[in-house]
């Protein structure tokens, strides 16, 4: 029988290349989203609402009766410091970025106590570790999402369930075009210019790719990971070494 994974917000970027690295590694992978992708079983999803993610993963395990893998990756980007967020906006980084994850998770967790194992992997990023200008809400919730895992992983060890955090620095996905989009309208900066700045910032002078996010996910998810648990895994390109 083919492993389970559920993955939130699959259906671009890091999440799409997730779901196309486990199913290439025979997982049977089902994908809440708002909108359907080219991979994987697609089940619409606002991750923000508590109901439709508790009935979406319900779902999941009537149709399987197992999930071996739950990768909890939506989420959304606001740029700017503590001024120039309204509380409108804090709710909503909250409600997607860590609500999300604490409502898949939650529902998540009885199936895997029952299997007496199961990977949970929180795509957090480089500012769960460091902070960053105009980036109060985001680095907020990173700071977060890095909490739940290093919470959940001591307190369902004894389960032989693991929970890692992966910590992406600068992956060049849609999030992160829309994020220079956004700030070259507000600063009237060239696009071309900010990206190569932005790959220049790196030690190894370039932004990572989706694929190599899913590489680690994967490796997290298996048994070859079965002694790693509670961690921030750093895959930034050296950038939070300094």
């Amino acid at each position: 029988m083919n492993k389970v994974a559920v993955i939130t917000g699959g259906s671009k970027g890091i999440g799409l290349a997730i779901i196309q690295k486990l199913i290439s590694q025979d997982y049977q992978v089902y994908n809440l989203d708002l909108e359907s992708g080219p991979a994987g079983q697609y089940i619409s999803c606002d991750i923000s609402n508590h109901i439709q993610t508790i009935t979406a993963i319900k779902h999941v395990i009537e149709q399987t009766q197992r999930i071996d893998c739950l990768v909890c990756n939506a989420g959304v980007h606001f740029s700017g410091s503590i001024e120039d967020t309204t509380e409108q906006q804090l709710d909503k980084m909250f409600a997607v970025n860590v609500k999300g994850a604490y409502s898949a998770i939650q529902t998540t967790l009885p199936i895997m106590k029952a299997q007496r194992h199961g990977a949970i992997i929180i795509i957090a990023s480089d500012q769960s570790v460091i902070a960053k200008t105009n980036s109060f809400a985001y680095n907020l919730t990173k700071h977060a999402l890095a909490s739940i895992a290093k919470t959940t992983a001591l307190d369902y060890a004894k389960y032989n369930i693991r929970a890692n955090a992966v910590c992406p620095g600068t992956i060049e996905t849609p999030l992160y075009h829309h994020a220079i989009d956004s700030y070259c309208k507000k600063s009237g900066a060239n696009k071309e210019e900010v990206h190569q700045a932005e790959a220049a910032l790196q030690p190894l002078g370039r932004l990572g790719q989706p694929q190599e996010v899913a590489e680690l996910v994967a490796f997290l998810a298996s048994e070859h990971a079965s002694f790693i648990t509670g961690s921030l895994q750093m895959i930034d390109g050296g950038y939070t070494t300094g």
